[in-house]
């Protein structure tokens, strides 16, 4: 019901004695309009919408069911409830009226006291209609709040646990940060000019730079001697490094639900296996080359080592934005995608924190 004290029904007859009996049984107890006619009708629904309409079936020009398909087809009273009354007493015409919308049949002469019973309880329908779809409102949107509430705690015991794992080798958690903000400048890119759209038309770039912060979540399983050193790796040291792919990997299929469709882990999985993967197959830990590896992979490969380049390690003091960028664009054709790196030189610009 509106936000009237009396609800407003709208009696539609081209028989003035109809009118006049039906507007003086109801107006007790509501507001009523009259109309003569259907056209007459659908012009006053231009500047007044009534609770209910009371319909005759019977009328010249435009009957009622001509009249009930328009106003079910308009989005402006499709939802008004209407009750047709007629003087025909055919069960296909009443099933007809029901087929096309209408909410129950009043058979004329009506009495007095059965249409202020009909009237009211439909009324009563819409009202607990309009409450009910309140109550399910509200309640969508308190489980939408409950839910973001849930993923924020979720991203914040994710974020502490990456930052946990990154403290070990000195890089207190900026390098996720950073490496964040770098993936989402290279994804931006990469959508906005249009390149590998079969592949970009899927992605979610909120939930693609949320995802990456495990890609080095296997570090958790390299020794702190190892991770630590200052100094060069021996080649045995190096092997148990590039062990945290593999490790990361597994740990994060140990999190995937064989039953469900977690992209979010599917790419955290993606940006974990193959961001040590090189162009040119020197990389780990599949020695995979080219269009094999997997174009996030790629994408992760350059945010992870400008970050490395341009970050203090136990092992090295920071290079400027320019070295690094340097030292990328050497890295094309063989570290690098070459179409990344070309793509990175135009944007690294964003790189360098405000």
């Amino acid at each position: 019901m509106t936000n009237r004290s009396r609800a407003l029904v709208m009696l539609v007859d081209d028989n003035r004695t109809n009118l006049m009996v039906g507007k003086t049984a109801l107006s007790e107890d509501y507001s009523v309009l009259t109309a003569p006619s259907a056209l007459k009708m659908l012009d006053v629904l231009r500047w007044s919408k009534p609770d209910l309409v009371l319909l005759d079936v019977d009328m010249p020009e435009m009957n009622g069911f001509e009249a009930i398909t328009i106003l079910k087809a308009a989005p402006e009273t499709r939802d008004i409830p209407v009750i047709f009354l007629t003087a025909l007493d055919a069960h296909d015409d009443e099933l007809h009226g029901l087929q096309l919308g209408a909410v129950d049949y009043i058979t004329k002469p009506f009495a007095p006291p059965l249409l202020r019973k009909r009237v009211a309880l439909h009324l009563l329908l819409e009202n607990q209609k309009r409450e009910l779809q309140h109550y399910n409102d509200n309640l969508q949107g308190m489980v939408e709040a409950k839910t973001k509430t849930i993923l924020k705690l979720q991203n914040k015991i994710l974020a502490a646990m990456v930052e946990m794992v990154e403290g070990r080798d000195g890089t207190t958690g900026q390098h996720i940060a950073n490496t964040q903000r770098y993936l989402r400048s290279l994804l931006t890119a990469v959508v906005g000019r249009g390149i590998a759209p079969e592949q970009a038309f899927e992605w979610d770039v909120d939930l693609l730079v949320q995802s990456s912060q495990l890609h080095d979540v296997g570090k958790i399983a390299v020794s702190d001697n190892v991770l630590k050193k200052p100094g060069k790796l021996t080649p045995a040291e190096f092997n148990e490094m590039k062990q945290h792919v593999i490790f990361g990997v597994g740990f994060i299929e140990r999190l995937e639900d064989d039953e469900g469709d977690s992209r979010f882990l599917h790419y955290a999985k993606t940006f974990a296996a193959f961001h040590h993967e090189k162009w040119n197959g020197d990389g780990y830990p599949h020695g995979l080359a080219g269009n094999d590896i997997p174009l996030l992979g790629r994408m992760m490969a350059v945010a992870d080592v400008y970050d490395a380049l341009t970050s203090e390690r136990p092992y090295k003091n920071a290079f400027t934005h320019e070295e690094a960028l340097r030292i990328i664009v050497e890295g094309k054709g063989a570290h690098f995608d070459p179409m990344l790196v070309d793509l990175f030189e135009q944007v690294s610009g964003s790189f360098i924190q405000a």
